[in-house]
């Protein structure tokens, strides 16, 4: 933990660090921002936060908390073109999943999730930038089933459910500016 305060603190000192916000998910009112700084000559260290407070899309919740850290590694340089990078985040959510949109059905709960996140940086200018990714892997949750209706718990668990999944689970157009 102190390493990566030393490494921000640096980074920030010298020009190297990013600031990003997600532009494709404003546009559905759902904010992404992100901070990325540089830790190699092709490397750079990247936290970013996912939000969604939507009490009711249809009837059904859509509230989630997203957050990752991810180092990544630039072909080129940190400055413009393609990139991979490994992530691990976290989440909490209180959805109504994919595959549930025709049920009374909707769960609560956590997750872990473990992936890659592949993307092109593209430079506007010294200052601006614009990165196009997407990112996926296993998510791995413990939640709670209930009714929609009367938001009763319905799952018949003891504790909490577990589930796994493969899935994208994040991507967009970031507007990036160079502190």
């Amino acid at each position: 933990m102190f390493y990566l305060l030393v490494c921000l603190i640096t980074s920030v000192t010298f020009g190297q660090t990013r600031i990003k916000g997600n532009v494709a998910t404003a546009l559905a009112a759902i904010p992404n921002f992100g901070i990325e700084t540089k830790i190699g000559e092709k490397m750079t260290f990247q936290f970013d936060a996912t939000a969604s407070f939507w009490k009711s899309v249809k009837g059904s919740p859509l509230e989630f908390t997203l957050a990752f850290a991810e180092v990544r590694y630039y072909t080129k340089d940190i400055n413009k073109g393609f990139f991979v990078g490994a992530h691990i985040g976290g989440s909490q959510y209180k959805i109504q999943k994919w595959d549930s949109f025709h049920m009374d059905y909707y769960q609560e709960g956590i997750g872990v999730m473990i992936g890659a996140t592949i993307g092109y940086l593209y430079p506007i200018n010294d200052r601006f930038s614009l990165e196009l990714f997407l990112g996926g892997g296993t998510h791995q949750g413990f939640y709670k089933g209930y009714t929609i209706s009367t938001h009763e718990r319905l799952d018949g668990a003891e504790k909490y459910n577990k589930s796994g999944e493969s899935l994208p689970y994040r991507g967009g157009l970031m507007l990036v500016y160079k502190l």
